[in-house]
């Protein structure tokens, strides 16, 4: 399926593991879901293989995140979890997830998650680096 303003979706089924007894998605799972989805997202934007040292020497670790709870998945269900990057500023990103059932499209989750950029070695945030920061504007636009 598509969505307005995203290029990249990836698919799951919600597991036996990750549900109350009432089938419901745990509240908790949801972040889990984003971090599924970014990882995917990474990948398909080809950014390690393209920037080397300059994308794995830093790393965006999770500043804030936050979620809106429109409607709950439950068991069995497939999620197309939908990605794009929202907004880049001199040490951080921002991430639009968009989680939706598979099959019917509707909405069922918004997650904004903004991420600071951290200098591995010193463990502080650091500016997002030109090549890096020109990947992602890329990425914006498409």
């Amino acid at each position: 399926m598509t969505r307005p303003g995203f290029a990249f979706s990836t698919r799951f089924k919600v597991r036996y593991a990750e549900i109350d007894g009432q089938k419901v998605v745990f509240n908790s799972r949801y972040l889990e879901y984003a971090d599924v989805a970014v990882t995917e997202f990474w990948e398909w934007t080809g950014i390690g293989d393209a920037l080397g040292a300059e994308w794995h020497e830093t790393e965006f670790h999770v500043r804030k995140a936050d979620i809106e709870y429109l409607k709950p998945f439950v068991y069995g269900d497939t999620i197309e979890a939908f990605v794009r990057i929202e907004a880049l500023g001199n040490t951080s990103l921002t991430k639009r997830f968009e989680l939706c059932h598979a099959e019917t499209g509707a909405l069922h989750t918004i997650i904004t998650m903004v991420n600071v950029n951290v200098h591995l070695p010193t463990g502080r945030p650091a500016p997002i680096a030109e090549p890096v920061r020109a990947f992602l504007e890329k990425l914006r636009a498409a």
